[in-house]
């Protein structure tokens, strides 16, 4: 054998014996430091707690695709809690969209609008140390940039 290939053949093996003890863990390749949010609250439509209304927890970025944190749906009592983070080199920017059909049922697509998240709720590390509460919210009301939204 070369002395080229005897070397890549051993640096293969090495790659390939290093997946499979320690597994692939995607923080490995991640450039920057990994920051956490989370919020919570409370979805009305009519005076009623509203049920299965989609979330979704971005953080906002410039010169690419917004990276989704996480996303869940309110329970039966319209509450709900989403806890994401995600690795930047520089401060996310973290943004909650809420898509609903409140009064809009009969109208295809959703109604969708978005509340930004203060800084100072953004935890560093994977864990958020605080919520951010948007408390009680009736969606009945019209909010600034509400769009609709069929791909949600």
């Amino acid at each position: 054998m070369s002395g080229h290939l005897s070397i890549s053949v051993t640096f293969c093996f090495l790659g390939c014996a290093m997946f499979a003890v320690f597994g692939y863990d995607d923080d490995l390749f991640e450039v920057g430091t990994p920051q956490s949010v989370a919020v919570k609250g409370v979805l009305t439509c009519n005076g009623q707690p509203i049920v299965g209304t989609k979330l979704k927890l971005y953080d906002v970025d410039t010169f690419d695709p917004d990276d989704l944190m996480a996303e869940g749906f309110t329970d039966e009592m319209g509450h709900f809690l989403l806890k994401g983070y995600e690795t930047e080199i520089s401060d996310i920017d973290p943004k909650l969209n809420i898509y609903h059909d409140c009064n809009d049922e009969h109208i295809p697509c959703l109604l969708k609008f978005s509340i930004e998240i203060p800084d100072n709720y953004i935890t560093e590390g994977k864990q958020p140390e605080k919520t951010f509460d948007i408390g009680k919210l009736n969606l009945e009301g019209k909010f600034s940039g509400q769009s609709r939204d069929c791909f949600n």
